[in-house]
């Protein structure tokens, strides 16, 4: 069984989605520190051609809080508001846009109640990979009962509690774990490395990469982004 482990990021790039789908497990990482200024609440779409960073703004509270323990702010529906303008902006005459704002909209409605980070991200993740038809099950750290701290003991820990025995990182931990570590503990370890060649027409002069699962879903049916979703190599 293979497990993957990602902090919650708001409409994150394909790679993340690829890392889902490459997986049995997903979990979901929430009960880690909230780190200002990272991706979390914010990604980047095209706005006249150019890449444009939206954010959602993010409660003022302890720094030392986790990312389930901290709220989006009394701004967050004057934000969606602004948010969902610009896409119709931006992508109205995109092909796939009738069937991708519905999407983006329905993630982002919630009472002001509910405005935990933690909750609106995972149910944003959650029903895109519904709509590509991505069956891998999630799973919130939070409802994990851990004993270890350490990240690359907690690592493990969560591998053996859910079964699995193959663990898939992001390609930016391959600084942080080596697989003769894990490999002592019985857990494979792959790094996931999306093609340097993935592509896709944009309403664009020139391929712009890196941007939120929403502009490759405006741009692509849901077998295409599929097919998007296997350009990627384990290593």
């Amino acid at each position: 069984m293979k497990l993957a482990i990602m902090q919650p990021y708001l409409f994150p790039y394909i790679g993340y989605f690829q890392l889902i789908q490459a997986v049995d497990k997903f979990v979901i990482y929430d009960d880690v520190q909230y780190m200002k200024g990272g991706w979390i609440n914010r990604n980047k779409i095209l706005v006249n051609k150019n890449p444009y960073t939206f954010t959602f703004s993010v409660k003022k509270d302890s720094y030392e809080k986790n990312i389930n323990q901290r709220y989006f702010n009394q701004n967050f529906s004057k934000e969606r508001k602004k948010f969902l303008k610009t896409l119709k902006e931006s992508y109205g005459k995109a092909t796939y846009f009738n069937d991708v704002f519905p999407l983006v909209e329905k993630s982002l409605q919630i009472n002001i109640e509910e405005q935990n980070i933690a909750e609106v991200i995972s149910k944003s993740i959650k029903l895109i990979s519904e709509y590509l038809r991505i069956d891998t099950e999630f799973i919130l750290s939070s409802n994990v009962e851990k004993k270890t701290e350490a990240r690359e003991e907690r690592i493990i820990e969560l591998n053996k509690i859910l079964g699995c025995n193959h663990y898939i990182n992001a390609i930016g931990g391959k600084d942080l774990y080596t697989k003769e570590y894990f490999a002592d503990r019985n857990v494979k370890l792959n790094f996931i490395k999306t093609d340097s060649d993935l592509s896709y027409e944009q309403d664009n002069d020139e391929f712009v990469p890196n941007l939120s699962i929403i502009d490759v879903l405006m741009y692509n049916s849901v077998e295409e982004t599929r097919e998007l979703l296997n350009k990627y190599q384990l290593i």
